[in-house]
């Protein structure tokens, strides 16, 4: 009887580790200086794009190129802090302002006053006929943002660059260095997210993508190895189903020169992909050349992992992060097509070790320093709308070798916000077989002990 009573027991035991959910996949979010809202004065809310006053102010980077940033055609703002390690050069069809930092309409969300609003590793270039501004007015324009704009190289070109008093321009031969480590995170960042196999599927219309989730993952899994446009390269619409709430949305963007061309985001509270926007992410992983165009409000951030690739941002406007390893072109063919600051708020995935801290910033000009702000390394994230429903494509690589990821600041590996979801991602066995494993030595050690089984039942985390 004494032996027949241990296999019930470890027999119950072991049916009783079957039915445990599964862990969640590991998940982490982006170190600051990137992803959310950082610093004191987050908004609690974001708005649309508006031109009303200053909502908050963010100590993070909106804008990473971890080359040159160019902007041509009719191009008009970039909103938020922007870091390129490589030059930046404003070389406008026709000429004329090119805002940076503080834009006419957008989430209305600046970097504080003395804060580096533009940081470029190389030399800053304004060609002929245009003039780049950075800084501007709250609204009504009682009162100036101003920042600094910090450089590597020189200043140059027969256009004009305006640094909105207080501001300063600022010679700095350590940004690439203080900066570069950026790149590898952003790297491995889009590497580790391309290597998780999909949740959800994709159909793609001449008219329309529709990305249909598993209506449970924490995180939401889509694998594109196709252009998202009609079949004559003109625009569809984007719509997501079955995606739970509070969950991250990651579109893997595949091949070597994948195109988005899009109608679709009007940034208004009513838009079901204004919802998602905080926790969706457009990675390109390994492109030479990735495109967004459009004449739609983007919505969701932008990532690039090829440091040798370029990104055309050529929508009305990016309504997000916009994290690239390689080159960033901001253009358009017809109106001022804008980038606006908005956060990601979302985890991905963890492909192995917990980002290391970048050094923080720190102001050494050689010529003409001012009072700069060194960037937070504490973010603030803001609250933000919970996704709301729409759906995703399908090619499906499996996880991949870990990454080391670096970045400033530390981050948690749990995937916190979205709790109640279960996994469906490859951890989930050996997650099952060892808590089934340590039950079953709990079962064993209440025979031998007479110990209760619940005292041994910790929580897989």
């Amino acid at each position: 009887m004494r032996h027949a009573s241990k296999a019930a027991l470890v027999a119950a035991v072991a049916t009783a580790a079957l039915s445990l959910p599964l862990p969640r996949a590991a998940a982490i979010p982006f170190p600051p200086p990137l992803g959310p809202c950082g610093g004191p004065d987050c908004p609690s809310s974001w708005n649309p794009p508006n031109n009303e006053g200053f909502a908050g102010r963010d100590t993070n980077i909106n804008i990473f190129a971890g080359g040159n940033y160019t902007v041509s055609g009719r191009a008009a703002e970039a909103e938020g802090w922007v870091v390129a390690l490589g030059d930046l050069t404003v070389d406008k069809n026709g000429g004329g302002s090119f805002n940076m930092g503080v834009v006419g309409v957008g989430s209305r969300v600046p970097p504080p006053n003395g804060h580096d609003f533009v940081t470029v590793g190389g030399n800053v270039t304004s060609q002929t006929g245009n003039n780049l501004i950075v800084g501007g007015p709250d609204s009504p324009p009682t009162s100036i943002a101003y920042g600094n704009l910090r450089y590597g190289g020189a200043l140059g070109g027969a256009g004009t660059i305006t640094v909105e008093p207080t501001g300063q321009k600022i010679h700095d031969t350590t940004v690439k260095d203080t900066y570069g480590p950026l790149r590898t995170t952003i790297e491995e960042f889009s590497s580790c997210a391309a290597r998780q196999t999909a949740t959800g599927t994709v159909a793609v219309t001449n008219s329309e993508a529709t990305f249909t989730g598993d209506g449970t993952s924490a995180r939401q899994v889509f694998n594109v190895s196709q252009n998202l446009t009609s079949g004559s390269g003109g625009q569809i619409g984007l719509v997501f189903a079955n995606i739970p709430a509070g969950a991250t949305v990651v579109v893997n963007m595949l091949g070597d020169s994948p195109t988005i061309n899009t109608y679709s985001g009007t940034g208004d509270n009513s838009d079901p992909l204004t919802g998602l926007r905080p926790r969706l992410m457009w990675n390109f992983p390994t492109a030479t050349s990735g495109t967004v165009t459009g004449t739609g409000q983007f919505q969701g951030s932008v990532m690039a992992g090829n440091a040798a690739g370029t990104t055309t941002l050529s929508t009305a406007g990016v309504n997000g992060r916009v994290y690239l390893a390689g080159n960033l072109l901001q253009t358009s063919g017809g109106g001022g097509y804008e980038l606006h600051a908005y956060p990601f708020d979302g985890d991905l995935p963890d492909c192995g070790s917990t980002p290391t801290p970048t050094p923080t910033p720190t102001a050494s000009p050689t010529t003409s320093p001012s009072p700069s702000e060194s960037a937070s390394t504490s973010p603030s994230p803001s609250s933000s709308p919970s996704p709301s429903t729409s759906g995703s494509p399908s090619t499906s690589p499996t996880t991949g070798p870990t990454a080391s990821h670096s970045g400033s600041g530390s981050a948690s590996a749990s995937d916190s916000e979205s709790g109640s979801l279960p996994n469906t991602g490859s951890s989930g066995t050996s997650g099952l077989l060892g808590t089934a494993g340590a039950l079953l030595i709990a079962g064993a050690g209440a025979l031998l002990f007479g110990r209760r089984l619940s005292r041994r039942r910790g929580r897989h985390s």
